[in-house]
């Protein structure tokens, strides 16, 4: 991993950190957000750490799992990172679905939180 930017090495660090903590356990998932964190969840907007938790919590599985295919991850000029990642997840019994989601992280008091996060799933609906 020494090879990789740094802006690469703590992407990847947050993405294992964050889909470990969403599969295990949801309720944790305030420890990486703050209280001005956004975050558009397939299209309804929330702010705030504490409408986020309780978003995420409440999602209707009662079992998740995540693959990551592919993820990447920019500087901003502002010393931010611009994180994006494309998986597949399955939920309870339901078919494997894939997903898009990005990430701002920025460094605060020399710890990293999301400062941003936008959810998507990959659900084409041509009808």
């Amino acid at each position: 991993m020494g090879d990789k930017p740094i802006w690469e090495q703590i992407g990847s660090s947050f993405v294992q950190h964050y889909y470990q903590l969403f599969d295990t356990d949801r309720t944790q998932l305030g420890s990486i957000y703050i209280d001005a964190s956004c975050l558009t969840w397939e299209g309804q907007q929330f702010q705030g750490k504490a409408a986020i938790v309780e978003k995420l919590s409440s999602l209707p599985f009662t079992k998740i799992a995540h693959s990551i295919t592919a993820q990447d991850h920019q500087p901003t000029p502002d010393s931010c990172i611009l994180s994006m990642v494309v998986g597949q997840l399955k939920a309870d019994d339901d078919p494997i679905m894939g997903f898009h989601q990005s990430f701002i992280l920025k460094n605060i008091n020399e710890a990293w939180v999301c400062t941003n996060d936008m959810f998507r799933l990959a659900i084409h609906n041509f009808g």
